[in-house]
C-alpha cells in the first residue's frame, strides 16, 4: 500500500520535473544536450535566476523506497541465462532479457520465468514469430 502511494507520488514528481538541458544546447550544434553545470561567473542559471533553465535539485529526487524501481513496483534484473532466475523472488523482481540472448535460450528463460511466476518485461515479437514457426512445424 505505501509502495504504491510512493509510486503515485514519484510519477506526479516526475511529470513536474523540467527536461534538464544544457545552456545553450539549443544555440549551437557542437552543443550537446546532456546536462552540464554553469560555471561561469556571470551565469544566470547558475544564479538560479528567475526565467533561465532549471538546474537539477534535491526537490526533484523520488522517495528513496521506490528509487530505482520499474514503474510497475518491481526491481528491474538483467537476466543472461535460465540459471539466473532461480535466485529470484517473484514478489520483488521483474526480469529483463538480455538484448544479446538467442531465440533458443530466450524461449527456455521465457518457459523457466513462467515456472517461477517472474514478470518478463520484454517478452518480443520475434520469439513469438519463433513459437508460430515451431508450431507450423510440428503441425499444431
Amino acid at each position: 500500500m505505501l509502495k504504491e502511494k510512493l509510486l503515485e507520488l514519484r510519477k506526479k514528481i516526475k511529470s513536474k520535473k523540467p527536461d534538464f538541458i544544457r545552456y545553450e544546447s539549443w544555440r549551437y550544434k557542437r552543443v550537446k544536450p546532456n546536462w552540464r553545470k554553469p560555471k561561469g561567473i556571470d551565469s544566470k542559471v547558475r544564479e538560479k535566476r528567475k526565467g533561465w533553465i532549471k538546474m537539477p535539485d534535491i526537490g526533484y529526487r523520488s522517495p528513496k523506497v521506490v528509487r530505482g524501481l520499474h514503474p510497475s513496483g518491481f526491481e528491474e534484473v538483467l537476466v543472461y541465462r535460465p540459471e539466473d532466475l532461480e535466485k529470484l523472488d517473484p514478489t520483488k523482481h521483474a526480469v529483463r532479457i538480455a538484448h544479446t540472448v538467442g531465440t533458443r535460450k530466450r524461449l527456455a528463460i521465457l518457459e523457466k520465468a513462467e515456472e517461477l511466476e517472474l514478470v518478463v518485461l520484454n517478452p518480443t515479437e520475434e520469439v513469438r514469430r519463433g513459437e508460430i514457426e515451431e508450431s507450423e512445424e510440428i503441425g499444431i
